[in-house]
């Protein structure tokens, strides 16, 4: 029987705090995996690094140099969270049977991972790491993070509810991942419109260990309008739903005033029409943002920019010592342009 080969992906932003941990945890657990005959010895750990302005290249750089396990990826500049998943996706797929996509805190179980590859062993091509509960997240978090699936859930997009980005994926269905070429990338949606054979791995998260949260409420917010926007019309159709009601009950207003004029009784105090004209003018003002919302999304989709550049490759480039200052960060940059130059 061939074993998988087998790579864990770890997307990393000013990581510096705990990144010596995690590195040590999942090599730990990479060769766990090894042990037990579930993954191939050629596996690897991939660091990405979504231009952190910390020493995160640098730790991750001095690892790949003492652990052949350890391999890094670093981004010319913050992408974001959801393209430096992508770029390290498309970075392993090609020497990779399947890959595992895990945040650099380490909330999500690493011992989840073992269940994964057996059900990848099993035949699956995806398979979503859920939590079983949310008993460690304050109230809010809570009311809001579950509010959001079942709000998606309303809204027709078909999320695995209480799934993150912590999942296993086979190379197939990374290659079809990349023919999905929209800019502004949802993977906890479009993941599930791949439609191959997926199944779920439930796990406890915990406290992250060091450092503090890269998201933070206001970024929590974007990325949940993001994904309401990417994914669904239908907040632009009740919009135009409140726009109609609008206009009949701006009718039935109409004819209340034309009986008072009528029967002469037009005395009326300006209450009502200040608080029409401030309801109308938010209205209006609501629903012109929510389409520059989506005009803006056309305006980003046609300009085709690249998600992310790599500037580093350490996945599919042997380790070179003089890439890299050990006393400080200091490197070399290889970009992909000059990789390829160098190549030919």
């Amino acid at each position: 029987m061939n074993l998988p080969i087998f790579t864990i992906i770890v997307p990393c932003y000013n990581e510096e705090e705990v990144l010596e941990v995690t590195i040590d945890q999942l090599t730990a657990k990479l060769s766990e995996l090894i042990k037990q005959n579930l993954v191939s010895e050629k596996s690897k750990v991939l660091f990405v690094d979504d231009g952190s302005k910390d020493r995160t290249w640098h730790l991750i750089y001095k690892a790949s140099l003492n652990n052949e396990m350890v391999k890094g990826l670093k981004l010319s500049r913050n992408a974001g969270h959801q393209n430096a998943l992508l770029a390290g996706l498309f970075s392993a797929k090609e020497a990779s049977d399947c890959m595992v996509t895990i945040d650099a805190d380490l909330q999500d179980d690493i011992h989840a991972i073992n269940e994964m590859v057996k059900k990848y062993n099993e035949g699956y091509e995806v398979i979503y790491g859920v939590r079983s509960s949310r008993e460690s997240d304050t109230f809010f978090k809570r009311f809001t993070a579950e509010g959001f699936y079942k709000l998606m859930d309303k809204l027709g997009v078909k999320l695995v509810f209480n799934h993150a980005d912590f999942r296993l994926m086979s190379k197939r269905a990374v290659d079809e991942l990349e023919h999905f070429a929209e800019s502004n990338m949802f993977l906890r949606g479009i993941v599930p419109l791949i439609g191959f054979n997926s199944t779920s791995v439930c796990y406890e998260r915990r406290e992250r260990l060091a450092g503090e949260t890269k998201y933070p409420l206001k970024k929590m917010l974007a990325f949940a309008f993001d994904g309401i926007t990417s994914f669904s019309v239908t907040p632009i159709r009740f919009v135009m739903l409140i726009g109609c009601l609008s206009f009949f009950v701006s009718l039935l207003f109409g004819l209340y005033f034309l009986t008072l004029k009528l029967f002469g009784n037009t005395e009326l105090g300006w209450t009502s029409l200040i608080t029409s004209i401030w309801l109308i003018g938010g209205l209006q003002l609501i629903a012109l943002g929510l389409v520059g919302e989506y005009i803006g999304k056309i305006y980003k989709e046609t300009k085709r920019r690249p998600k992310y550049i790599v500037d580093v490759d350490l996945f599919n480039l042997p380790v070179s010592r003089k890439l890299i200052n050990m006393e400080g960060a200091d490197y070399e940059p290889i970009s992909e342009t000059r990789k390829l130059s160098e190549n030919n």
